[in-house]
């Protein structure tokens, strides 16, 4: 593989290193008097995604999954992990040390009420666990004599060969991309301050302050974000704490900040004028308790940033439509190529090696998450990744689950699509055509302002669920523009109570996983949009954005209503009129007209 590939194959863990270190932090906490140690999958930023350095969850436990957390006491060691990864963890962790726990089905809460049933000290590191996340554990633990103490993290205290931070450099993000500048951006996050009385807000996130700076940067891996804290006053002044050599002379005069070490935060935190805006939800508890030490007040409040981030404007919108019509090259070139390929000379990792190669040529610089390229089985792990020891050859007779994206500099992408190699058995057909159906009555719904993804998960499920089918997965995640492939606050999911707004921009990826068997995924973007109404209502709609064949071969098309026929037929029309011109190869053309093909099926429903 190229030395500048994105992408890499080798062994993040191995379960047979669980058990030293785990007794190695049990030797710190016994020597400290803890009864219990909470490890997280978080950084202190409290993002989805962190660096090698960060991944304290996995260097302990051989979890590699996104979301998690493990208790570890003297005597047991829970992993909790929710339905995504309920299969990969049983892979990746020394199970006669390591217990996967289901959650949030059981809480951290009552794992440790069963774990201490006499009571005891658990301890765990501020910086890495949200107030929130404290005052509900806390909640749950009255009366059982447990009682929760910060310490310092003790598993960096075994970790003896931890990687040392890697940041990279920063730049701007040019203001006609992101359609207003950031003097703009911080004007309105003053007046929001002054109008509520408060003196300052912290924030935490790192794509919160990449997207007021209008930066980019390179310290998370697939994520052009920029790791650090900002302190934001009430007439706009900014004070960023980060590592100051990511930036130039000429990015310092740009941005017009004060950028600061990490270490000055503390100090920072203690004098600042009240009241201070945090979010409760996402900052550290660290952050809470420097602040109150001088006794500030505390506004708790959503990060400011959150929501008008998420909300893209014109020029934002307008960039991930270029981006996605440049991935859609990329893609359809890839699926021309694999359905050119004899059935058995590929494996998992030559497929994704070959679709870098073409994200590349439209001009992505990184790619957006690592793919996900699953077959057979390996489908079944709903957020898999390949390494040279599951690389799995492409046989005949499976469906390769391939889950992908990019990062270009005016958008980010997100798709997936199932493609059957050579004759699949019959039975992956009523699965496959009802997580499509699923996925189109999303892609068509209109719905009233003010409605929430926890509203409308149900509509991408139904086709399933009358099966008596489902997914264990949300069914959309918010995506930013330009910057990460998973973004706060809206999603589709039972969970989510944020209401939709037009500008925002979601996945829609309802799948089916049969474990040791397949999987299935279908996932497309959709732009919030407003929507008809013939009596004048305040409707909202979708508009998809992502422009890739869907593959028919496995569709019955009797399980299809004329209406999803329509929309499927439609769809594929405007890829091929939108794709067409823009390939420079025959074949491929000819591939695309054959995949964008009307279906001659016919409905019975």
């Amino acid at each position: 593989m190229a030395d500048d590939a994105l992408q890499g194959f080798t062994v993040q863990s191995r379960p047979q290193d669980g058990p030293p270190r785990l007794a190695a932090l049990r030797a710190q906490m016994q020597a400290r008097g803890f009864d219990a140690f909470l490890v997280p999958r978080a950084d202190a930023h409290q993002g989805e995604y962190v660096t090698d350095r960060d991944a304290r969850l996995r260097w302990l436990t051989g979890f590699s999954g996104s979301a998690g957390h493990a208790i570890v006491t003297q005597d047991r060691a829970g992993v909790f992990v929710d339905g995504r990864y309920r299969v990969q963890v049983k892979a990746e962790v020394d199970l006669t040390h390591f217990t996967p726990v289901d959650w949030p089905e059981t809480s951290l809460a009552a794992w440790l009420r069963e774990a201490l049933p006499n009571g005891g000290r658990a301890a765990y590191d501020p910086w890495l666990m949200t107030r929130q996340q404290l005052r509900q554990i806390g909640k749950a633990l009255e009366g059982s004599g447990i009682t929760l103490t910060p310490s310092e993290n003790l598993v960096d205290l075994v970790w003896t060969d931890r990687p040392a931070p890697s940041p990279g450099p920063v730049r701007l993000h040019d203001d006609a991309l992101a359609g207003r500048t950031a003097a703009q951006k911080r004007a309105d996050l003053a007046a929001e301050l002054s109008r509520a009385g408060q003196a300052a807000t912290v924030l935490t996130l790192a794509d919160s302050i990449a997207w007021l700076l209008n930066i980019r940067g390179m310290d998370l891996p697939r994520n052009p974000v920029v790791q650090g804290f900002a302190i934001v006053g009430d007439k706009g002044a900014v004070r960023l704490f980060t590592d100051p050599g990511k930036f130039g002379p000429d990015l310092r005069a740009a941005l017009d900040i004060a950028i600061l070490p990490e270490a000055d935060l503390p100090a920072a935190l203690r004098a600042l004028p009240g009241p201070v805006r945090l979010d409760p939800a996402t900052a550290p508890e660290a952050i809470f308790a420097l602040v109150e030490e001088s006794g500030t007040p505390i506004a708790e409040a959503p990060d400011p940033v959150i929501l008008p981030k998420a909300i893209k404007n014109g020029a934002e919108i307008a960039g991930m439509r270029a981006a996605h019509l440049r991935d859609a090259v990329a893609m359809v070139q890839l699926l021309a190529w694999l359905d050119a390929q004899p059935v058995g000379a590929l494996d998992e990792i030559a497929v994704v090696r070959k679709l870098e190669g073409l994200r590349r040529a439209q001009g992505a610089h990184d790619i957006s998450f690592d793919t996900i390229s699953a077959t057979g089985p390996n489908g079944a792990i709903t957020h898999y990744r390949v390494d040279e020891n599951s690389n799995r050859p492409v046989r005949d007779g499976d469906l390769l689950l391939l889950d992908s994206g990019g990062q270009y500099r005016d958008g980010t992408t997100d798709i997936t699509r199932t493609i059957p190699i050579g004759s699949p058995p019959g039975d992956r057909a009523l699965p496959y055509t009802l997580v499509l159906r699923g996925m189109i009555q999303l892609s068509r719904l209109r719905f009233p302002r003010g409605v929430a993804g926890s509203h409308i998960d149900a509509v991408a499920r139904a086709p399933l669920w009358t099966a008596g089918l489902d997914f264990d997965h949300g069914t959309g995640h918010g995506v930013g523009a330009a910057l990460c492939v998973h973004e706060g606050p809206a999603r589709i999911s039972r969970l989510s109570d944020t209401p939709l707004q037009p500008g925002m921009i979601l996945s829609n990826e309802p799948g089916y996983y049969r474990e040791g068997a397949f999987g299935i995924r279908i996932e497309n973007l959709l732009a919030v949009i407003p929507a008809d109404s013939p009596d004048g209502r305040d409707m909202l709609g979708f508009e998809t954005l992502t422009l890739v064949p869907i593959d028919t071969r496995l569709v019955d098309g009797t399980l299809l209503t004329l209406a999803e026929i329509g929309w499927l037929d439609d769809y594929h029309r405007r890829v091929q009129g939108s794709l067409s011109p823009l390939l420079d190869d025959d074949e491929t053309r000819a591939w695309l007209e054959r995949a964008t093909a009307p279906l001659t099926l016919s409905s019975t429903v």
